[in-house]
């Protein structure tokens, strides 16, 4: 899967624009079953016309861009996701900044210009709230509008569910804030998971019998506070049931939340 960083690298990248390219457009935190449904349909129009298959995302995510306090923790960090996007068939990812620039233009120079022009799109698919544009004006009725207007096919993926669940970056994050791993499993379509550097701990648990693994974080979303059953995945490929710990150690006088694996 090529890896383009920003619109303007895609002809130095590739040296060409992609051929009768379908694109589905999203931020794809955590590439979830909702994302893996755009990006399903996107890869099915593109072999039906012969062409390649795309996604469009954005670094760093908007919400983070307008409001940096207040925007959500990520659930994969921007390298996962692009692995967790490879896996999903695409034979390109364009990974365009999210600046003053991108905010500022119009809804519809974004598809113009943008999407048309810049990208050569055939064909887009987008989730059932798509917004676009300078103040989130456009919508997919509009989208519809403009890509009739340009030749552009549009494609509008309804919600996805499972077991009643409308399956969102928003929900993924509720569940693990509230420490219901198994609801974001069936939002995610596999087990949630955090990754990350082992470091140097106290090596109390070593003394007690019990040696962890004390683990920073890559991305910023972890489980609320308590005892889970999982799986590590070590270095070497080899894969072992695990208890980790999410939490802090009052009796040792610290409270900073930690992750530890035993």
């Amino acid at each position: 899967m090529h890896v383009i960083r920003g619109r303007a690298q895609l002809l130095p990248t590739l040296g060409r624009h992609p051929r009768a390219a379908a694109v589905a457009i999203g931020n794809f935190d955590g590439v979830h079953r909702g994302h893996q449904a755009l990006l399903a349909r996107a890869r099915e129009l593109a072999r039906a016309a012969g062409g390649e298959a795309g996604a469009l995302t954005f670094d760093p995510h908007p919400a983070r861009y307008f409001a940096p306090a207040l925007a959500p923790p990520s659930i994969t960090t921007a390298a996962r996701k692009l692995e967790l996007l490879a896996e999903q068939g695409l034979d390109f990812v364009v990974v365009e900044p999210f600046d003053a620039a991108l905010a500022g233009l119009e809804a519809e120079p974004f598809v113009s210009e943008f999407l048309a022009r810049d990208l050569g799109v055939a064909h887009v698919v987008v989730g059932y709230d798509f917004s676009f544009g300078r103040g989130r004006r456009g919508d997919t009725t509009l989208l519809r509008e403009l890509g009739a207007k340009l030749g552009l096919g549009v494609t509008v993926v309804p919600a996805v569910k499972a077991d009643g669940v409308t399956c969102s970056s928003t929900k993924v994050r509720e569940f693990i804030l509230e420490g219901r791993v198994e609801g974001a499993t069936l939002v995610l379509g596999r087990p949630f998971e955090v990754s990350g550097k082992v470091v140097r701990g106290a090596a109390r648990g070593r003394t007690l019998g019990f040696p962890t693994a004390n683990v920073s974080p890559d991305a910023e979303l972890v489980p609320k506070v308590g005892i889970y059953a999982a799986r590590a995945h070590l270095g070497s490929g080899r894969i072992v049931r695990a208890a980790v710990s999410v939490g802090t150690n009052p009796t040792f006088g610290t409270s900073h939340v930690t992750v530890e694996a035993y």
